[in-house]
């Protein structure tokens, strides 16, 4: 005969057993985690192009110095901006001093010049009476040598009237080349040394933009090359690769490319600028961005799978343009990946694909 205690836990044990099976029975399936959108990467056709940055500078500048000492600037014709042409007169110093060396030296040699003629007919008589003993020898000799010296004596006031008359031609500064002047250090009344600065000159106005390239960068970039460039204040300017920099610096292993600039680009030198090398087109495999995350430093994207979960895979990033990003590696051109939803899924988590909004050109909504 069963107790009252057996019977008691006989009846416990049947109840806890059809709880649990009821509880089993009434279990709701597993609900998707999120309801997500989905497309298939699409392969565009993209241009290749490298980021650089950079200061534009003259191509040339000119520095144009004082060729004369101890002279008054009595005159200064140019201003910083302006425009000049090779041959202009720039500044002027005082003069007056210079034409009265001049006076002199042309007074010296006109004083040699009549020693010069003295001494060609003292010599020709004496060639003349050479060997009638109406002269000695060493008459004759001296009569000679007295023309080598005046001719010499004449030669050498020759070259001092020269001198002179090219300072005075130096008391006018002239322009070397067509340009525009960038600075000016001339100072009406100031009296300049020589090989003092007074000017300095943008030859042909020319202006160059000076790109800093990374060592795999330069290899790729040409003479020729066209660049564009976006300025500080919003505007865009276009030029193409003068030079690339034969050499690298050792310290921080960039190099330069010369960039030439039309006189339109509207920039002036010590401007700062970003910059485009086009270097053509190629295929892309390409994303909406919104779909690519950074967890931990790297770039994830998750796989939609065949169960609906998704699988978070690591992938490489390369170019961007508009909303779309390139993957150069870690996916295949027929996987879905998630957009809308993305960043608030883990790895393995069941999701419901709804339908996109029709994208834009290059990439389809699944």
């Amino acid at each position: 005969m069963l107790t009252p205690k057996f019977r008691l836990c006989v009846f416990l044990c049947a109840a806890l057993l059809a709880a649990c099976g009821a509880r089993d029975d009434a279990a709701p399936a597993p609900r998707a985690a999120l309801a997500v959108t989905a497309v298939r990467p699409a392969v565009e056709t993209w241009p290749i192009q490298i980021l650089a940055n950079g200061n534009i500078a003259a191509w040339q500048e000119a520095v144009i110095g004082s060729d004369v000492q101890a002279l008054r600037l009595t005159e200064v014709r140019v201003d910083v901006g302006d425009a000049v042409t090779a041959g202009q007169i720039l500044a002027a110093f005082d003069d007056a001093p210079v034409k009265i060396d001049v006076a002199q030296a042309r007074a010296a040699l006109a004083q040699a010049q009549a020693a010069v003629k003295a001494a060609r007919e003292n010599a020709a008589r004496a060639r003349e009476l050479r060997g009638s003993g109406a002269l000695s020898e060493q008459l004759v000799t001296q009569y000679l040598t007295t023309e080598q010296s005046a001719l010499a004596q004449s030669a050498a006031a020759k070259a001092a009237l020269a001198a002179q008359e090219l300072r005075l031609a130096r008391t006018r500064v002239l322009a070397p080349d067509d340009g525009v002047i960038s600075a000016r250090n001339a100072t009406v009344g100031a009296v300049s040394g020589l090989g003092a600065e007074l000017f300095r000159l943008i030859r042909k106005g020319r202006l160059e933009w000076r790109a800093e390239l990374t060592e795999a960068e330069l290899e790729r970039v040409a003479p020729g090359t066209p660049v564009r460039l976006a300025l500080a204040d919003g505007r865009t300017a276009t030029g193409a690769v003068r030079m690339v920099a034969p050499t690298v610096d050792a310290r921080t292993r960039t190099g330069l490319a010369y960039v030439d600039l039309p006189p339109e680009a509207g920039v002036r030198p010590g401007m700062f600028a970003r910059g485009e090398f086009d270097l053509g087109d190629s295929p892309a495999l390409t994303v909406p961005l919104q779909a690519v995350l950074m967890r931990e430093a790297f770039s994830y994207v998750f796989r939609l799978e065949a169960d609906g979960t998704v699988r978070q895979v690591k992938v490489a990033t390369g170019r961007r343009m508009r909303e779309r990003i390139e993957i150069t590696a870690g996916l295949e051109a027929e996987a879905r990946v998630v957009v809308a939803g993305a960043g608030f899924l883990n790895d393995g988590d069941a999701v419901r694909v709804e339908p996109a909004a029709p994208s834009p050109p290059g990439g389809g909504a699944d």
